[in-house]
């Protein structure tokens, strides 16, 4: 398969912000701004790949669901992967994508919070590396949520606490980090690029 080329020029993409900030929003937008400029073979890479780490539990979260897959278009190929996403990475990012877009985090990390800790810590650092082996540029959106009051209850604290290991970890990893309020962008690391 022939290489993509100018993907030096987009970083990972690390993209943080509190609920209905507009990071989502914004990612597309990065997403789609890199997809209409990397190349293949000359010609613009037009396909990205969406990562949904969603379920859906109930007709709100179906609707919510099938509304957001309308608003994203016909430029971004989506799977729905609550759990083993740097697997999804791995098998997709030489399938001829341009970029894979991860929404969200915090999601995925709820997915996964029955785990042990050493087993979510250990799916924190694949992902790190698979992000590292991607050929391609990884955009992840996550909520913040540390900026609040400290959590009553121990499972809550807990919870948090390991989105903030996971935000700290992807931070060192992506070579652009994105923090988003009231829809504005505010680059933590690294230089604009959209």
């Amino acid at each position: 398969m022939p290489a993509l080329t100018n993907l030096e020029r987009y970083p990972d993409t690390l993209i943080l912000g509190g609920a209905r900030s507009g990071k989502s929003r914004i990612a597309l937008a990065l997403g789609e701004s890199i997809l209409s400029r990397v190349q293949k073979d000359g010609v613009p890479v037009s396909r990205g790949l969406f990562l949904a780490t969603a379920q859906a539990l109930d007709q709100e979260m179906e609707e919510r669901i099938q509304r957001h897959k309308q608003e994203r278009g016909t430029v971004w190929d989506t799977i729905e992967e609550p759990v083993h996403i740097s697997r999804a990475i791995l098998e997709n990012h030489t399938a001829g994508y341009g970029a894979i877009l991860v929404d969200c985090l915090t999601l995925w990390l709820s997915n996964i919070l029955s785990w042990q800790e050493n087993e979510i810590l250990d799916a924190m650092h694949d992902l790190s590396l698979s992000i590292n082996k991607s050929h391609i540029p990884v955009i992840l959106v996550s909520n913040e949520v540390g900026l609040g009051i400290v959590p009553g209850d121990r499972q809550s604290r807990r919870y948090r606490d390991l989105a903030g290991l996971l935000h700290q970890r992807l931070a060192k990893t992506c070579g652009s980090v994105i923090f988003v309020a009231a829809g504005i962008p505010m680059y933590l690391k690294g230089e604009t690029h959209a």
